[in-house]
C-alpha cells in the first residue's frame, strides 16, 4: 500500500467528501437508448468504475434540451421519465461509497443535424447552419439547465456538473468569436458569462443546500482567451455558490497555445487563482498515477482520469497498490476493453480514436 496525497479525502462545501483525490472524468458511451435513457451497458460501465475505486463517479454528458443533443446514443436529462433509470446509476454510485455527478450539456452549433433539425447557437453560424437564440430562448435554456439539475437531485445525485467546456453551447456564448450577440448575453465578458452565472444562480434556488455544484471549463481554443478565462474562474470559485471548477485541459501538462503566456504551464495559469471554498480540478492526458501526483503538486486539489479509466476501471485501486503502475499499452482489442466493462456501441465509438482499439483485418475471400 502506498502513501500519496491522492488517497487522501477532499471535502467540499457541500455535499460528501471524496475518499480520494482521483475522479471518474465525464466520458461520451454513447450507449443510450434512442430516446435518451440509460441501459443496462451503462449501469455495468459505470458501476464497475465505483467499485473500482474513483473517489467521484461522474455520468456522460446529458443533454437537457432534444435540439442540445450531440450524438444519437447520448442520454437525455429533459423529462421526468429519465429520471428512473438515473436513479439506478446514482444508486449504484453511492452503494459504493462514492460521490455520484450528473453532467448537464447542450451541444449547441455542434449538434450534428442527424439528431436535430438545426442545431442552435448564440448566434447563427454559416458554416454550422446553426441558428442563434433568441433572448427568451436563451432564457428557457438557462431554465432547461436548472430543470436538469432538479431532476438529477430527484434521482438521488449529489450533485451535478455544467458543462461548459470543449466548444459546446456554454463554450460558445464564452467565445469571442462565436458569441455576435447584442443584447444582455453578448459582447463583454460579463454579459458573454451571464448565462452561466443564471444557470449557477437558478440550480441553488432549486435544489437543496447541500447539493454539489461543479462547472467545466476549457481554458483557451474556440474563442477564449486565457486572461478571461482566468477572470472566470476566479470569479466562479470564489462566488460561494459552486462546489469544484473542472479545468479540462486536454493535456494537463501543456503550455498555454498563445504564444505570450507560454512562459507558465497551462495548470501553472489557473492553480493560482484565488478558490474561496470552492476545489480546482484537471483533466488532460493524466494517464499515470504519477502525472495525476504531479498535478497536485503543481496546485489541483483533484485530478480527473479519462482514457486511463477506459482501460482499467480499478486505476485508483491499481494506482494505491502501485504509485508506479502504468496501464496497458495502446492499441488494445475489443475483446479486453469489452472485459473492462465497454458495450458494443461504447465500443463501436472508441474504434474511432486513433491508434486506441486494434483494427481488425478483413476477413480472408473464400
Amino acid at each position: 500500500m502506498t502513501s500519496s496525497l491522492l488517497f487522501e479525502p477532499l471535502t467540499f462545501a457541500r455535499g460528501p467528501a471524496m475518499e480520494n483525490r482521483l475522479m471518474l472524468a465525464p466520458m461520451t458511451s454513447d450507449q443510450a437508448t434512442p430516446d435518451g435513457k440509460v441501459t443496462d451497458d451503462e449501469l455495468r460501465w459505470l458501476g464497475m468504475r465505483a467499485r473500482g475505486g474513483f473517489g467521484f463517479v461522474m455520468t456522460s454528458a446529458c443533454y437537457v434540451q432534444p435540439h442540445g443533443k450531440a450524438g444519437q446514443g447520448q442520454f437525455g436529462i429533459t423529462t421526468d421519465d429519465h429520471v428512473e433509470g438515473f436513479a439506478e446509476i446514482a444508486k449504484l454510485i453511492k452503494a459504493q461509497g462514492r460521490v455520484a455527478s450528473l453532467q448537464l450539456h447542450h451541444a449547441g452549433y455542434r449538434s450534428p443535424k442527424r439528431c436535430v433539425p438545426q442545431p442552435v447557437g448564440p448566434s447563427d453560424d454559416a458554416s454550422s447552419g446553426a441558428r442563434g437564440l433568441s433572448t427568451d430562448e436563451v432564457g428557457q435554456l438557462v431554465a432547461d439547465f436548472i430543470a436538469g439539475a432538479r431532476r438529477a437531485e430527484q434521482a438521488g445525485f449529489d450533485g451535478v456538473e455544467l458543462h461548459g467546456a470543449h466548444g459546446y453551447i456554454l463554450t460558445q456564448f464564452l467565445s469571442t468569436t462565436d458569441n455576435r450577440r447584442d443584447d444582455r448575453y453578448g459582447g463583454s465578458l460579463e454579459n458573454r458569462a451571464r448565462i452561466v452565472f443564471e444557470i449557477i444562480d437558478g440550480i441553488r434556488s432549486v435544489c437543496r443546500p447541500d447539493f454539489q455544484l461543479g462547472v467545466r471549463l476549457s481554458p483557451e481554443r474556440y474563442g477564449l482567451l486565457l486572461p478571461e478565462m482566468r477572470e472566470l474562474a476566479q470569479e466562479v470559485m470564489t462566488g460561494g455558490k459552486i462546489d469544484f471548477l473542472d479545468m479540462s485541459m486536454w493535456d494537463a501538462a501543456k503550455s498555454p497555445e498563445d504564444a505570450a503566456y507560454r512562459q507558465r504551464s497551462l495548470i501553472g495559469w489557473f492553480a493560482d487563482v484565488p478558490r474561496g471554498r470552492a476545489r480546482f480540478g484537471v483533466a488532460g492526458k493524466i494517464a499515470t498515477p504519477r502525472i495525476a501526483e504531479r498535478m497536485l503538486a503543481d496546485g489541483a486539489d483533484f485530478a480527473l482520469i479519462g482514457r486511463a479509466a477506459i482501460l482499467h476501471h480499478d486505476f485508483p485501486l491499481r494506482a494505491r497498490a502501485d504509485l508506479d503502475f502504468e496501464p496497458v499499452p495502446l492499441p488494445v482489442t475489443a475483446d479486453y476493453l469489452a472485459t473492462e466493462g465497454l458495450g458494443r456501441r461504447f465500443l463501436k465509438y472508441m474504434a474511432t480514436w486513433d491508434n486506441f482499439v486494434v483494427k481488425q483485418e478483413p476477413a480472408a475471400a473464400a
